[in-house]
């Protein structure tokens, strides 16, 4: 059995035909160019070509036109969307902003949305939360009222994005910590814990009177306590500080003294020491003075005697006024 040969000329020539096929439709994309026309989108071949030679999705851009034609945003262009994407911006996005803005009747120009969105907004986002606000739960906030009791308050904030300050305005956090501050202001004001327990409406109240939401990407509907519970009697803890400070500050200024006085007590020991030395010195130079005077005949026996009677009266009285009882015991 003889088994037949395929040219092989037919077949490169077929395989270059479906490669050109290929490239053709790949940098003319006719079908996405039908699409466009049918869905009333004027825009030609060649632009669709020139998309891919600037590196540009021709499917990215003519789908955004789609939908803002469909939409009723007539004003939209092609080289807006383009410039919009080599800026690196997101275009589904931008339309998609734009298109929920225009049902919504919210004043959002493609200027805005653009520069929204490259400031790293989500500006489809911020336009579906104009129209649906968002709940914010706050952390739990920490506060002291007047009366020393710590209480624990969490706070729901409805909010709302603003357009107009979107760019260059505040986020979340900013607003948060606004919030805090806030109830922290509001319960520190309060004389009593139990007036912020029976009026927790009074701390939302004074927390928006302050504007928090001034210079934030958003608006602030409402503040709203979800709870408050109390904590730590601070001031209590306060004054046992205060009480044990006290304290040592006392210990440190008794052992002061008490350092003093020891000081003292040795320099008069040693004030004694030194006066009976001195006191011993002046009885060595007694002798020597009854024996000058013994030879120059200043003293005499009579009057040796009667210093000697002297000393042991002197004597028999110190011995009389000693006690005769041993130390402890009482004198019956």
């Amino acid at each position: 059995m003889e088994m037949t040969t395929i040219p092989m000329f037919p077949l490169i020539l077929l395989g270059a035909a479906v490669l050109l096929l290929a490239v053709f439709f790949y940098y003319v994309p006719f079908l996405l160019w039908i699409s466009a026309k049918v869905s009333g989108v004027n825009i030609s071949l060649l632009q669709l070509f020139l998309m891919r030679i600037r590196k540009v999705p021709p499917y990215v851009i003519t789908q955004a036109m789609i939908e803002a034609h469909k939409a009723g945003l007539k004003t939209l262009t092609r080289d807006e969307l383009e410039a919009h994407y080599l800026a690196g911006g997101h275009v589904e996005k931008v339309v998609h902003a734009l298109v929920s803005a225009s049902k919504a009747n919210i004043d959002l120009s493609f200027q805005m949305a653009t520069a929204i969105d490259l400031a790293g907004r989500d500006v489809f986002e911020a336009v579906q939360m104009s129209v649906n606000p968002k709940v914010i739960n706050t952390p739990p906030v920490t506060a002291v009222a007047k009366d020393g009791i710590q209480l624990i308050a969490k706070a729901r904030v409805t909010v709302r994005a603003n357009i107009k300050q979107l760019v260059g305005g505040a986020g979340e956090e900013t607003i948060l910590a606004r919030v805090g501050e806030g109830i922290v202001s509001s319960i520190g004001s309060s004389d009593s814990h139990k007036t912020v327990l029976e009026n927790p409406d009074s701390i939302s109240k004074l927390v928006l009177r302050k504007g928090l939401d001034a210079g934030t990407a958003f608006e602030i509907l409402s503040i709203d306590i979800a709870d408050i519970d109390i904590g730590k009697n601070i001031g209590a803890y306060l004054q046992m500080d205060q009480a044990e400070a006290d304290k040592n500050i006392a210990q440190a200024k008794a052992e002061e003294r008490r350092a003093m006085a020891v000081a003292l007590e040795q320099e008069m020991k040693a004030k004694a020491q030194e006066a009976r030395a001195k006191v011993i010195e002046a009885e060595a130079e007694v002798p020597k003075a009854m024996a000058e005077a013994f030879r120059s005949g200043n003293l005499g026996v009579m009057d040796y005697y009667r210093i000697k009677n002297i000393e042991a009266d002197t004597t028999m009285r110190e011995a009389i006024g000693k006690p005769t009882t041993a130390p402890g015991k009482n004198i019956k």
